[in-house]
């Protein structure tokens, strides 16, 4: 955790792939918006859902 001056935690998300390795990680995270962001993401990486 990377701890700043700002009185709250920052958030992170990590893209993890089925190997377990890192793809990608979003250190610009706005939580009423990451649920829309991360699909997104996934769909770049070519990571869905069946």
């Amino acid at each position: 955790m990377v701890t700043t001056l700002r009185p709250f935690p920052h958030r992170w998300t990590f893209y993890i792939g089925k190997d377990g390795k890192i793809l990608k990680i979003d250190k610009k995270v706005k939580a009423g918006q990451d649920g829309a962001n991360a699909a997104k993401t996934l769909k770049a990486l070519g990571i869905g859902t069946k």
